[in-house]
């Protein structure tokens, strides 16, 4: 029985939208474990400390590298319905408090 013409193409697109779908995972678990993480991180100055105020962020200077804390309050900032859909699953999945934190922390820095 000689193959379909159409089946080579459709594997292709099965292939494809499958890696689609695992980025996306990985992406969305990435983005979830970075805001998670964010908040509570004991960090050292070293020679500057740097507020930014247009995006809301601190970021710590040394010659060569720059690096980014309280990645939640940046997500407040730039995309605030991403911070929420974060908050929303953890009240769903039972963790209460982390908003109320987060913006007692916030109004202490400014």
């Amino acid at each position: 029985m000689a193959p379909k013409p159409l089946a080579p193409l459709a594997k292709r697109l099965f292939k494809g939208v499958l890696l689609l779908e695992v980025a996306g995972v990985l992406g969305a678990y990435g983005l979830f474990y970075k805001m998670n993480t964010s908040q509570g991180i004991i960090y050292i100055l070293y020679r500057k400390d740097v507020m930014d105020s247009t995006l809301g962020y601190v970021h710590l200077c040394n010659k060569m590298f720059c690096f980014f804390l309280d990645f939640r309050n940046s997500m407040n900032n730039m995309l605030p319905s991403v911070l929420e859909v974060y908050y929303k699953s953890n009240e769903y999945a039972g963790v209460y408090g982390i908003r109320e934190k987060d913006l007692e922390d916030w109004s202490k820095k400014a």
